[in-house]
């Protein structure tokens, strides 16, 4: 598995009202309605794939910002219609249908008329800005350097967070005082079942927040791959059984509500299980780091690798998928289920993949 290649990702106030979406509708005459561009064909690096409530799908690329397809037109959305960056990294929506788009330049909101940019209100470790309420939106940008946290949106204000110091990180910044990233650096968030935040970060393992308090969760086989390759948490899951599933198949965890506080540290309470069973790969191995992964209508578990295809697992046993342009394997950045259940696939460079009739098939 060309895991080196992965290292490359290492190097990643609101002015609408709260109803924006139903301003759009209604026609607000004081904003300046941004129409973008029609575009037959996406972007060859699609990383992202998004559906709106609404049924609209929305398709971040790294190179020509965002995609809106309604189902009969595609408009290509550009810095020239408003986004802070064409390098797209997230794409999600509030409940009022405002749809918000993680730039490499920032976060930026569209209400159906324009895009604005959201300003972070810096925060420290210890700021009551850390919260958990059912409404709020977190952000992350891979490969934007030098970020300590993630990002919290409350729907007034954006915070830019902190994480409590690792205890690793003095050791961590004396071995490397030149990195150019940060091992805060949060490459994943998500939220589970209890509505508990997880963040992955670069290097520094996992980061539980509950709502009163941070743990830590590190392993480094998690961060760092067999042949010396920094992959860092690029993917957290959470399956059918509640327990969960990190980075990679050889392990599941068996996660405690409870913390463990050791010499000033607070850590995940957890106990490790044999992971995926019934995988082989040509090579002999048993195991694949996961890009990006979901849980279908039936509970079965979708892994995404970097080059290693699609596996598919419903607890007893792999089904693998491999993906392919003329013959070739090709490189994927995530995996998403829309409403319909249907899964599609973002890859680096050969656009957008939907599963149809028992395989992956590139898609416009």
């Amino acid at each position: 598995m060309k895991l080196n290649t992965i290292l490359f990702f290492c190097i990643l106030t609101i002015l609408t009202s709260c109803n924006g979406q139903n301003s759009a509708k209604k026609g607000n005459h004081n904003s300046t309605v941004v129409y973008g561009d029609k575009n037959s064909q996406l972007s060859k690096s699609i990383w992202i794939v998004f559906q709106a409530n609404n049924g609209d799908y929305w398709y971040g690329s790294d190179e020509d910002g965002v995609f809106r397809f309604d189902g009969k037109t595609t408009i290509n959305f550009s810095t020239k219609h408003g986004l802070s960056s064409n390098r797209i990294r997230g794409i999600q929506e509030d409940k009022y249908g405002n749809i918000y788009i993680s730039t490499l330049g920032g976060i930026n909101k569209f209400d159906g008329h324009k895009f604005t940019s959201l300003t972070a209100i810096p925060s420290s470790t210890s700021s009551d800005h850390w919260k958990l309420q059912p409404d709020d939106l977190w952000f992350s940008t891979l490969g934007k350097n030098g970020e300590n946290g993630p990002l919290r949106y409350d729907g007034k204000n954006l915070y830019q967070l902190e994480f409590p110091k690792h205890y690793m990180a003095d050791e961590y910044f004396a071995r490397f005082p030149n990195k150019p990233w940060s091992p805060y650096d949060v490459y994943y968030i998500y939220k589970d079942s209890k509505g508990i935040m997880w963040f992955g970060t670069s290097e520094f393992g996992i980061c539980r927040y509950d709502g009163n308090s941070h743990s830590w969760l590190y392993e480094n086989q998690l961060t760092n791959t067999p042949n010396g390759g920094s992959f860092g948490i690029r993917s957290i899951l959470e399956d059918k059984e509640g327990k969960y599933w990190f980075c990679n198949t050889r392990y599941r965890f068996n996660i405690s509500p409870e913390s463990i506080n050791e010499n000033g540290s607070v850590f995940v309470k957890y106990e490790r299980e044999k992971g995926m069973a019934g995988l082989k790969l040509a090579d002999g191995r048993d195991y694949v780091y996961f890009m990006s992964a979901l849980k279908d209508k039936d509970g079965d578990i979708w892994m995404a690798t970097y080059d290693q295809g699609v596996w598919r697992y419903d607890g007893k046993k792999a089904i693998h998928y491999p993906v392919k342009n003329n013959g070739q394997d090709i490189t994927i950045f995530s995996i998403y289920k829309d409403k319909q259940d249907q899964i599609w696939l973002g890859t680096h460079e050969h656009g957008v993949f939907k599963l149809n009739d028992g395989s992956f098939k590139k898609r416009i």
